[in-house]
């Protein structure tokens, strides 16, 4: 076993097969976040309606929780990369086809959505064996910081994608479309060219035993349990960013480029944290760090619902973003270490589910708590709501609280 010294001495870019996942994920994140903006841009040129946007939202949402648990099972029974593959060929025929459409002007919204729906299939397909896939490319030892390092192309994706996306929008949508086929075609070379070995597993038919083993898993090891019910509770009642149009309006009195800011800070802060711990090994007290981080997280949104100030709230942002990277490359990574590679797929599946509907219910709960008390209070209450929560998670999970290592301690 390595020392904590060799831990920290030891590059990512001396495992090969990390270095094309990375490359291979940042490319699609990349590739996803344009497609998004665009897709919405080119359906309300088309319609000039917000009815066909909702539309959006609604055909990806559905197979994320209808295909999800599936998916798990796929992953968990076949080959992982050729799932990412193929999913990704999937991908990209979609986005071919979007684009033969705009150049040969026969969109019109139905077939956008048709194909939208396909792709979010695909994208469901893939997000269990692509996560999956992390703790066989790098030493248990690295998985943290490899975690630390694939969120950093996820969030740079999140804040230069749109951007991106929305200036090679002026040149026509076509071009967007272009680059990203160009993308999604170096991740799936990236993909085809790094080294997986999965032990092959016993095929089972997907049946509701099959498919709930995830959900059986998850409720019978505490400190899985623990990271992932901590992180449904964190996010559902942290979604204080569903209201920062109306605080950059009414509170801060600042227009769309101070909204632009508001928004970006979180993404800012996350780059950054996440940057610095891929270069950082997280040796000791990662239970007890990765609870500080998730009431600091609440203690910043409490911050930013009560503040005035411009750049007071922009650093309360900053730093729920930074909280929120620590505790989730400790979640990610401990859950992944704890879950027997023949199980990854499932619980990850579970796992996503918790999160996608955390995330919706969570801006949900905040516009409603702001319709009803006001937005301030919908605010406040959740950043202390996430206070109680931590408080309650250190009581009820004590061995998670205890926790020193990332590796499986029972193990």
């Amino acid at each position: 076993m390595a020392s904590p010294a060799e831990s920290r001495a030891e590059s990512l870019l001396q495992h090969r097969s990390f270095v094309a996942f990375w490359l291979a994920r940042t490319c699609s994140s990349f590739g996803f976040q344009m497609l998004s903006i665009i897709v919405g841009w080119q359906i309300y040129a088309i319609t000039g309606k917000a009815f066909y946007l909702g539309l959006i939202g609604l055909v990806q949402f559905l197979p994320s929780v209808t295909l999800a648990l599936w998916a798990g099972h796929i992953a968990d029974q076949r080959d992982r990369r050729r799932i990412v593959f193929f999913s990704q060929l999937v991908e990209w025929l979609a986005i071919v086809a979007l684009t033969l459409l705009t150049l040969l002007h026969h969109s019109d919204v139905w077939t956008i959505l048709a194909l939208v729906f396909v792709l979010s299939v695909a994208k469901v397909m893939e997000a269990p064996a692509m996560q999956s896939m992390l703790p066989a490319l790098v030493p248990p030892r690295l998985l943290a910081r490899a975690t630390a390092a694939s969120a950093v192309g996820g969030q740079a994706a999140m804040i230069m994608g749109p951007a991106l996306g929305g200036l090679l929008y002026v040149a026509g949508a076509q071009v967007v479309y272009m680059v990203t086929c160009l993308l999604y075609l170096l991740s799936m070379v990236m993909v085809s060219r790094l080294r997986y070995e999965q032990t092959p597993p016993p095929r089972t038919p997907a049946t509701l035993s099959t498919l709930f083993a995830g959900v059986r898993f998850i409720r019978e090891r505490p400190d899985v349990l623990g990271v992932i019910s901590l992180d449904l509770f964190a996010v559902l009642l942290g979604g204080a960013t569903a209201l920062l149009p109306i605080y950059a309006h009414d509170i801060l009195h600042t227009g769309p480029l101070g909204l632009g800011l508001l928004r970006a800070a979180p993404a800012v802060g996350a780059l950054l944290v996440g940057f610095w711990l891929s270069h950082r090994a997280l040796e000791r007290h990662v239970g007890m760090i990765m609870f500080i981080c998730v009431a600091g997280f609440g203690a910043a949104t409490l911050i930013f619902a009560l503040s005035t100030w411009f750049w007071l709230s922009m650093l309360a942002l900053f730093a729920t973003g930074g909280f929120d990277m620590v505790s989730m490359v400790i979640r990610g990574a401990l859950v992944q270490l704890d879950t027997p590679d023949e199980m990854r797929g499932r619980v990850n599946a579970v796992n996503a589910i918790f999160i996608n509907t955390s995330n919706q219910l969570g801006e949900f709960e905040s516009g409603m708590l702001a319709a009803w008390l006001g937005v301030v209070p919908a605010a406040a209450i959740g950043g202390i709501g996430t206070l109680v929560v931590v408080g309650l998670w250190m009581r009820w999970f004590p061995g998670l609280r205890r926790r020193q290592r990332l590796e499986n301690e029972v193990a």
